[in-house]
Parts: structure tokens; C-alpha cells; sequence
């Protein structure tokens, strides 16, 4: 009952913010929305899609291909798997490379624009500070936040980069996978492995399984939860009459799909999904 009250009343704010209709009693025809007043199709970059990609990307390890230029801004490619090898001969004769062939690298910063990504690795062409304090991109509500992390891997280059892929248009709505297709012509992610990757190896069979699956279960704590769904988009606490406090997770919202995640203190006590 308590799961179909919070529904209904995430339904009535989306009624409210969006201009959806609440679910049609059964019996009912439903009301078809003038043409008018459907969204337009559009193949921009969502921030859904923009979480997974730094959460994904950003982070991981990469062994160099191709000499990566240290020019500032940085080097421009473009989404083909091509290089303008005439461009990189002029930046790498212009500044030092930062890194060479079967190097090992670093993403540690990814900025969108208008119409490109821009990819920083091992801080940057023009990092603030020594690489040996490397930012860390997390997400939170509701924006992402850094942290300086000093316990640098041994084995990567200190010279910075930076690759902006230049779209030529607005950013389509690419996946951490063609992000790093897109990066592909400098840097190879193949075997390399994050430190959030060897955590997630690290875990017993059940969790990791349904992390790849990007389904919570129950028994999973907090931070296994955000790294198979990401950050819930509400958040609900309640206190029971027998003293229990329950902390419900919500993604989604009504008509679309929802999932309920509560938790008990700092395990999954209950995975509900509706419809």
C-alpha cells in the first residue's frame, strides 16, 4: 500500500512537471495527445548518458597506441577511427609527447561541450598540479564532485594529454563504449583494468553477476547498488512501528518503469519493480 501511495504521488508530480495523463481505468480508452504535444525525437546527449559515461570512462586505464601530443588546448580528432596524421605530426613537433607507445595512461577528467568531448588523461595537457595528485571525478546529486587522490598506480606516465573529439554538431547520444571507439586511434582499454573493475572482481559471484546486469538484489549494500544503477532519483526514509527504520531507493518514475530498493541499515532488504 505505502509503495502505491509513493506511485501514485510520483505520478501526479510527473502529471505536473510534464503535462503526462495519469494510468486510464481499466475499461477506459485511453486519451491520445495531439501530435502537437508529443516531444520531438532528439539524438542529443542525455545526462543519463553522460553519468555512465563517467562513470565508465572516467577512471579507467588505457595503453598508448599512438604518441599522445601534450599541445594545449589538446588534439582534435574526429568520431571516424581516423588520425589527421599531418595535424598530429605538427603537435607532437610543436610540444613534447606525453606519452608513447604501450605507455600506460589514465582518464582522469571528462568535459562536454557544445560539440565535443573532452577527454583528459593523466590530468590533462594543462594540469593546475602535479599529476601525482590526481583528480577523481564521483557523481552526486546533483552534480558531479572531485577529490584529490594521491596514491597514484606505479607505472603511468607523469606528462599530461588531452583528446577533444570534435562532433562538428551537437554531441550525439554516444555509450561509454563508443566514447572509447571514438578514442580508439590513441588509446586501447582492452586488459586494462580500473580500480572500481577489480573491486567489482573482487565480490561474491551473486553480486558481481547482477552488477553487469545493472540489477540491484537483495543482500547488496550501498555502494554495490550505485555502481549496478547509479544514483536513485528520490529518496524516502520511514520509521515503523517496531522501531524499524527502512530507507527506500527509488529509480524511474510512474508510467514508466520505477524500482523500489530498500534498505535496512546498510543492506538491500527488498528489490520491487513496477510495472
Amino acid at each position: 500500500m505505502r509503495r502505491a501511495a509513493l506511485l501514485l504521488s510520483l505520478l501526479g508530480l510527473a502529471s505536473l512537471l510534464y503535462g503526462n495523463s495519469p494510468p486510464t481505468p481499466a475499461g477506459q480508452s485511453p486519451a491520445v495527445p495531439p501530435k502537437s504535444s508529443l516531444p520531438a525525437p532528439s539524438g542529443k546527449l542525455t545526462e543519463q548518458n553522460k553519468l555512465e559515461i563517467l562513470r565508465s570512462v572516467d577512471g579507467e586505464f588505457a595503453k598508448v597506441v599512438r604518441p599522445l601530443p601534450s599541445l594545449k588546448p589538446g588534439f582534435r580528432l574526429k568520431p571516424t577511427g581516423k588520425v589527421d596524421q599531418k595535424a598530429l605530426d605538427n603537435a607532437l613537433l610543436r610540444s613534447e609527447p606525453a606519452a608513447n607507445p604501450g605507455d600506460k595512461v589514465q582518464i582522469t577528467g571528462i568535459l562536454f561541450e557544445s560539440n565535443s568531448i573532452r577527454v583528459n588523461i593523466n590530468g590533462g595537457s594543462h594540469p593546475h598540479e602535479s599529476w601525482r595528485n590526481r583528480i577523481h571525478i564521483s557523481i552526486g546529486a546533483p552534480w558531479p564532485t572531485s577529490q584529490v587522490v594521491t596514491n597514484q598506480p606505479p607505472g603511468l606516465t607523469k606528462m599530461g594529454s588531452t583528446l577533444i573529439v570534435e562532433f562538428g554538431a551537437p554531441v550525439p547520444n554516444v555509450t561509454p563504449n563508443q566514447l572509447e571507439l571514438y578514442l580508439s586511434p590513441f588509446l586501447n582499454f582492452a586488459e586494462q583494468r580500473s580500480a572500481a573493475k577489480v573491486w567489482v572482481d573482487t565480490l561474491p559471484p551473486k553480486f558481481k553477476q547482477a552488477i553487469g546486469r545493472h540489477q540491484a538484489v537483495v543482500g547488496m549494500n550501498r555502494e554495490m547498488v550505485i555502481a549496478a544503477l547509479g544514483r536513485a532519483d528520490h529518496k524516502v526514509r520511514e520509521f515503523h512501528e517496531d522501531g524499524t527504520e527502512t530507507e527506500d531507493w527509488i529509480y524511474g518514475s510512474p508510467p514508466g518503469t520505477t524500482i523500489f530498493v530498500t534498505f535496512i541499515g546498510e543492506r538491500v532488504v527488498r528489490v520491487e519493480q513496477f510495472p
